[in-house]
């Protein structure tokens, strides 16, 4: 057995089974794919893949076991290399980040910033998406740590620790009646035209459970992905906007009447996650600090092991 064999399978698995797709993400050809899975089958005495003809249909049994094991040992072999790129070259290299849009324009520049001045050699590679996808570009290897509010819990093979906590905020033009109101419910806001994020983003999943508990139904005027843009159409009088805090706390804004919702919508938990099981290199555990200084490389290191809960932090 040999490790293009163990690559095959595995992408065979992450492509639905299809054989096609998983040559053309390798880089070879279906026949190949095909012949390899045969000959590891074959060598372990089991069926990996359960057939009809020449299509896989699901794995079997046996095969999932065979899987878990290529998982254990493809993570190890990219823990190998990240052990040689670490000890090769202590101060240099590359640091990929997954995070959302968000994150990515409010949260993180700072830190960034501070991790470059610190590893003057260290290049960041900055990778933006949804918080599903942030979670896949983490199980894919694409990145070493990555940081959002929603989705990350959801993933096992994740290890995920909470990093700061956040409010909603409303923002509104300054002839706003709402702006003159002392006290706000989530009714008043209701009763408006609502521009927010879109629903995979930026605590969107709370926002709609506090309206849903409440049994109202605001008017989504218009979803962004984008707090800047949630702004723009605001000031165009489109509705009012919910926007995260992290959008304006930094920002003076003169023309806007900032609101905050954390008592009506409750608070949201930025969190940051790492691939379980995988090696971390130095400049990632003061990374990591730089984001929160509850992170701290030896809490990480615990936490890598299984061996932290949230209330740690």
């Amino acid at each position: 057995m040999n490790l293009h064999q163990f690559r095959f399978v595995q992408e065979a698995a992450r492509r639905n089974l299809n054989l096609t797709e998983a040559a053309k993400a390798l880089h070879t050809s279906q026949p190949g794919v095909s012949k390899a899975i045969i000959e590891l089958e074959q060598e372990l005495g089991i069926d990996i893949f359960a057939r009809h003809g020449k299509r896989l249909k699901r794995i079997t049994e046996p095969g999932l076991h065979v899987l878990q094991s290529i998982e254990i040992i493809m993570r190890e072999i990219g823990n190998l290399k990240r052990i040689g790129e670490q000890y090769s070259a202590q101060d240099s290299g590359t640091l990929s980040i997954a995070t959302t849009h968000t994150q990515a324009r409010y949260v993180l520049p700072l830190p960034v910033a501070k991790l470059r001045e610190t590893y003057p050699k260290v290049n960041i590679s900055l990778h933006q998406g949804t918080p599903d996808q942030v979670a896949k570009m983490l199980l894919d290897d694409t990145a070493e740590i990555g940081m959002a509010t929603e989705a990350l819990t959801a993933y096992e093979e994740l290890i995920t620790l909470p990093c700061y906590e956040w409010q909603h905020v409303l923002v509104l033009p300054l002839d706003h009646p709402l702006a003159k109101k002392g006290s706000l419910t989530l009714e008043d806001v209701a009763k408006e035209p609502v521009i927010t994020y879109h629903p995979s983003f930026t605590g969107r999943t709370r926002i709609d459970t506090a309206f849903a508990h409440k049994k109202l139904h605001p008017r989504i005027a218009l979803e962004a992905i984008d707090s800047d843009v949630i702004k723009t159409y605001v000031r165009l009088g489109l509705g009012v906007g919910i926007v995260a805090e992290m959008a304006v706390k930094d920002d003076p804004i003169k023309d806007l009447v900032i609101r905050p919702m954390g008592q009506l919508l409750g608070m949201n938990v930025a969190r940051v996650a790492f691939k379980r099981g995988a090696y971390l290199r130095n400049f990632v555990y003061q990374f990591a600090e730089m984001l929160s200084d509850r992170l701290t490389p030896t809490l990480i290191a615990k936490a890598m092991t299984g061996h932290v809960a949230d209330y740690e932090l």
